[in-house]
């Protein structure tokens, strides 16, 4: 592996742990030229998954639009971000499992709803108001009425 500091060729493992769902690699490492430690990420390489959209375009799946997405609901609001990566791999996972090939839109959309509903209910509403295109006051209204009826 090479160091992204001096760029040298080869670096040493120090310690090396697996994910809770086994299915990464987190590896600290080491430079032997310039000492510098960096973690690296090993990951099993999926078949591609493709995401068809309302219009019917179908684009590849992106973990990274998933967590950008939920990085922008959760803004200013006090969740560790392990919080938020456990919800993008719970997603990815459960897609993965449920889908060979293609995935429809709205699925990813509910199931981010149901995850940030259970993490945090300002992220859900914020979340809700742009993938459900809220319109008006109203809209807003409804949302956390609906939210605070469940907590009930």
């Amino acid at each position: 592996m090479r160091c992204p500091y001096c760029h040298h060729s080869d670096s040493r493992v120090l310690e090396s742990r697996a994910s809770e769902d086994h299915t990464t690699i987190r590896r600290r490492r080491e430079c032997p030229s310039c000492s510098k430690r960096f973690t690296t990420y090993e990951k099993i390489e999926m078949s591609p998954l493709l995401v068809v959209k309302k219009d019917n375009r179908r684009e590849e799946f992106s973990r990274d639009k998933l967590m950008r997405g939920i990085l922008k609901a959760c803004e200013k609001r006090p969740i560790a971000i392990e919080a938020i990566e456990q919800v993008v791999d719970t997603i990815e996972r459960e897609l993965r499992s449920e889908y060979e090939k293609e995935v429809p839109a709205e699925p990813i959309g509910e199931k981010v709803m149901g995850k940030l509903r259970e993490l945090d209910a300002v992220a859900y509403v914020r979340f809700a108001s742009v993938y459900r295109q809220f319109r008006d006051v109203e809209s807003f209204a409804q949302e956390i009425l609906s939210l605070l009826d469940s907590k009930r």
